[in-house]
């Protein structure tokens, strides 16, 4: 679903696109979950900026991961995967993109070793731990963060912030995506998502040429590609809960 389509959507709703991104305010879904959904339905709004919630569908788009050397759309893991998609950059100044990335990371450990047996992934939620066996998923989800950077993101920057970031690229699950163009990735983020990617200014601390201003956001996305959960509030989110909703909807 591209912005367009999604904005007119919301005509249909009554949803206002400014609506804040606080829970209890107007857009808060009712009792029950929308068709299609695994979770129970969260307090949330559309946010501002807008973004897709539980019930929308996981927008479609490609870009390149230029480790694999392969495009990869969306689409591809509509019935074989869930998703867990965030935007990032590498060169993010005050922590926003590494608690992001630590969060889709740690739902990649858990992914590949759920009761915890493995000493290289001690980080088990208990709700998972008490609630599975010994099976892994990981080939039942993907793990897409996407850079709003190509400039500075290249291929050898990607590989080495996964080793500093601890991600397991040979997983198989994980794609960093790079759009082909800063025009690429400002298209990409703003029509699908919603989100504006514009350079601004680095504080002279820094030692950056530009920076980006910070939205946050992380979708998990069901097999059917339906929204289940939307964390607008990304780097805030409760590593333990994110962990437990992925492994619901994974499992489910």
């Amino acid at each position: 679903m591209d912005r367009r389509h999604f904005l007119r959507s919301l005509a249909g709703t009554g949803v206002v696109a400014g609506t804040t991104a606080t829970a209890g305010c107007a857009g808060v879904l009712g009792d029950s979950s929308p068709e299609g959904t695994i979770l129970g339905p969260p307090e949330q709004t559309r946010g501002d900026p807008v973004h897709p919630i539980q019930g929308d569908g996981m927008p479609e788009f490609t870009v390149p991961d230029p480790i694999t050397g392969e495009d990869v759309s969306t689409a591809q893991f509509e019935g074989e995967r869930a998703v867990l998609w965030t935007s990032f950059y590498t060169n993010c100044p005050d922590g926003v993109c590494p608690a992001l990335i630590l969060r889709l990371r740690r739902a990649q450990e858990v992914a590949a070793d759920p009761t915890g047996t493995n000493p290289n992934y001690p980080f088990i939620p208990r709700r998972v731990r008490d609630v599975i066996g010994p099976e892994a998923y990981s080939d039942e989800i993907a793990f897409l963060p996407t850079t709003f950077d190509p400039e500075r993101d290249t291929e050898d920057i990607l590989r080495e912030y996964a080793g500093q970031q601890g991600v397991d690229l040979d997983a198989g699950n994980w794609h960093f995506l790079r759009p082909e163009s800063y025009e690429r990735a400002q298209e990409v983020h703003d029509e699908h998502f919603g989100l504006e990617i514009e350079k601004e200014p680095a504080d002279e601390n820094e030692n950056l040429e530009y920076r980006f201003p910070h939205y946050g956001l992380i979708l998990l996305v069901n097999k059917r590609g339906i929204v289940e959960r939307a964390y607008p509030r990304g780097p805030q989110t409760d590593i333990e809960q994110l962990v437990d909703d992925v492994q619901r909807v994974v499992t489910a």
